[in-house]
């Protein structure tokens, strides 16, 4: 049945991109995919003959890029743009987008984005939007949902050792293993609590309480002797009380 389910359109010239929203938009019973198209000639033979109700929009595109596409359109659905440039953020709001969604997309930052389409249509069905949540059906453990291998997978956070930056991906390494995802280590910066994790490399984040050893260069965390970045060296070193050492 998807006659109550949001009907969702990707147009975008990236296959991974796509391949991320399609994930995505799989995880939610609420959403259906309705079709996927490489650029706006392709979305805008689509619309004419077929029902959408939220449009995934890449900004730049060949022959013609998304906000140009987007002023075509009489009709429109709602739209969430999507795109690894900041600087199109003010054109996409000027006409009105929904959203305006910056690639590597985080899946809570998707939820985020089906939260404003709900609010403005039906409230009462507003979605979660939290990564990091306790896990009441359990040990009441915080964890942090990563996407993986084309699955969400759930790692908890006592788990963790530490998480290294692989550009647009991570490796987050744990007792147990290792989860590559497509994620940046920012984002996760921003996400994970202080006073559990910390940022010592502008290539690593560290469980504080997995900490075995370690001076004023290194610390060593799941058998891996870790680097200490020269720009975050002075509040790691602070934070571990080593002043000393310098």
């Amino acid at each position: 049945m998807t006659a109550n389910k949001i009907r969702c359109l990707i147009v975008d010239d990236e296959p991974l991109a796509i391949s991320v929203l399609q994930d995505y938009i799989s995880q939610l019973e609420t959403l259906t995919l309705v079709g996927t198209c490489g650029n706006a000639v392709e979305a805008l033979l689509f619309l004419q003959k077929n029902k959408v109700d939220l449009l995934f929009l890449d900004v730049q595109m060949p022959k013609l890029t998304g906000i140009d596409f987007l002023k075509t359109l009489p009709n429109r659905p709602k739209v969430v743009f999507t795109t690894a440039f900041r600087e199109y953020a003010l054109e996409g709001f000027e006409l009105n987008v929904l959203d305006y969604l910056l690639k590597p997309i985080p899946f809570d930052r998707f939820l985020i984005a089906i939260n404003k389409y709900y609010s403005g249509n039906e409230p009462a069905h507003a979605l979660p939007s939290l990564l990091v949540q306790a896990d009441h059906g359990g040990t009441g453990e915080q964890f942090i949902y990563l996407k993986s291998d084309k699955k969400m997978v759930k790692v908890f956070l006592s788990e963790i050792l530490y998480i290294e930056s692989l550009k647009d991906y991570v490796k987050v390494k744990t007792r147990s293993g290792e989860v590559v995802s497509y994620q940046r280590i920012s984002y996760l910066e921003e996400k994970l609590p202080d006073r559990r994790f910390l940022r010592i490399h502008r290539a690593y984040i560290i469980a504080t309480d997995k900490i075995r050893s370690f001076n004023s260069s290194m610390i060593e965390v799941g058998g891996q002797e870790l680097p200490i970045g020269r720009q975050y060296k002075t509040e790691v070193l602070k934070i571990l009380g080593i002043y000393k050492f310098i």
